[in-house]
């Protein structure tokens, strides 16, 4: 019997240049796979996500679906950065200034600037959940009480995939994190977001704005290097609760040193009257491509 042969690329999203920021493998060729099998290659890959592109329409709209390493997920912010800068420098014939990625979460504009190197994601319009003891949280991150910024709320909050927004005060906050397993997932038994994000306004470069942490065990992810999704709920709070005493915000957002993988996201937002637009940017590099045999 003929082995099926899937083409893939691997790159580094929210890149600040080769191997850092957060690696994807992106499946090019991937409408004959199965559920299962997608599964298992994200597995074997066990990257934080994994995408497989499984159909292409009019007007440059992809069908996409997202792995983790044990789950198949709605939305994810680095794989559809990563996944646009495939289809835009692999499959495409000429350069366009948009292509469209179809998510189980929903539909994910892309657009692309050539003059700086990023490319920009529209996420959807966020939805604020449950606001949460923050003592409670702060005893899953190993944290104190005097760590935290009490002005702002310990949130759950979602662009397509939820997650919880804790305010710390300083960047020695942010690095003293240490998730305990235990109380994580008794935590997130009781919530619909599975992944936590912590932050601060002091970072490890002063070009940067804010400092950000990602942890995310339930989807096989003890820490993200890079979190698209999670950085554009960020950025959706901090219009909402002018935490930059602004209804818009512009901000560089630096990820992943704690484990030795630098990140840099580029935000924007803006809230209208309660409506809150948001889009997160980055730079990709390519790193290698290949044949996966099925």
């Amino acid at each position: 019997m003929e082995r099926q042969i899937i083409n893939y690329s691997i790159v580094d999203v929210f890149s600040e240049g080769k191997y850092t920021g957060n690696p994807l493998a992106v499946f090019k060729n991937a409408g004959n796979l199965s559920d299962i099998e997608m599964q298992q290659i994200a597995k074997e890959i066990n990257y934080s996500e994994t995408t497989f592109i499984v159909s292409e329409s009019k007007n440059n709209n992809y069908d996409v679906r997202i792995f983790t390493p044990k789950e198949e997920i709605p939305f994810a912010g680095h794989p559809a950065l990563g996944t646009a800068y495939v289809i835009q420098n692999e499959i495409l014939t000429k350069r366009v200034e948009k292509i469209t990625l179809n998510f189980k979460g929903g539909l994910i504009p892309v657009t692309f600037n050539p003059q700086e190197g990023v490319i920009w994601m529209k996420q959807n319009e966020p939805a604020f959940g449950r606001i949460l003891d923050a003592h409670h949280v702060l005893d899953v991150l190993n944290i104190a009480k005097e760590d935290l910024d009490g002005r702002y709320p310990v949130q759950e909050v979602s662009t397509g995939l939820p997650v919880i927004i804790v305010p710390l005060k300083s960047l020695e906050g942010v690095k003293k994190v240490r998730l305990n397993r235990e109380k994580y997932f008794e935590l997130i038994d009781q919530t619909e977001a599975k992944a936590i994000m912590v932050f601060a306004p002091e970072t490890y470069h002063s070009v940067n704005d804010l400092n950000v942490r990602d942890f995310a065990a339930y989807y096989g992810i003890p820490e993200d290097p890079a979190t698209g999704s999670s950085n554009g709920c960020l950025a959706a709070y901090l219009v909402k609760y002018r935490y930059f005493e602004n209804n818009k915000i512009n901000v560089r957002v630096e990820q992943g040193y704690e484990i030795e993988r630098p990140s840099l996201l580029f935000l924007e937002a803006s809230d209208d009257s309660g409506i809150i637009k948001v889009h997160v940017g980055g730079k990709v590099v390519k790193i290698a491509q290949g044949e996966w045999f099925v």
